[in-house]
């Protein structure tokens, strides 16, 4: 039976630390964060665009399913409304498989600090903060396994969800 890990969050609460130590942790495993399946310059957000990456994840899920290597799938992306979840878990074969849907939570003033310090580094422009904030709420709607990494390491993170999710 393999593990498929769907790890959500808004932006800088973790997810990709957290799946990156995940992958080391976890034998035979392989990572895909979905901001790879459209990294484009200028960055646009359509419909097309949005159906475009939801694709192409569910294409490079499907491979790595198929993969026999692959015991450990861990896909992260920010997954903040339950329609992307249900779109990827159907077009994905989930037969032999166990899915983990987890999204990663902080509280407001965690979320601010960390995406402070990646403004102060040049990682993200400041109106990262306003955006990343006004999705926290969404991710408690969401069927979904909440871990909050408010007070957590993305190792600490990562060891949670592989011993408990």
């Amino acid at each position: 039976m393999k593990n498929i890990y769907l790890i959500g969050g808004t932006m800088g609460v973790g997810k990709t630390a957290t799946c990156r130590i995940m992958k080391y942790k976890l034998n035979n495993s392989v990572f895909l964060d979905g901001d790879w399946c459209w990294d484009m310059h200028p960055f646009q957000v359509t419909d097309e665009t949005k159906k475009m990456v939801q694709e192409n994840s569910c294409f490079l899920l499907n491979n790595f399913i198929k993969c026999s290597l692959y015991e450990n799938i861990i896909f992260c992306w920010v997954m903040h409304e339950q329609h992307i979840i249900d779109y990827i878990t159907s077009h994905i074969n989930t037969q032999n498989c166990k899915v983990h849907a987890i999204s990663l939570v902080c509280s407001e003033a965690a979320l601010q600090a960390r995406l402070i310090k990646d403004v102060e580094a040049g990682i993200r422009t400041e109106d990262i903060i306003k955006r990343s904030v006004e999705r926290l709420p969404l991710y408690e709607k969401l069927n979904t396994i909440k871990v909050d990494v408010s007070d957590i390491t993305p190792e600490q993170a990562a060891d949670y969800i592989i011993r408990y999710c």
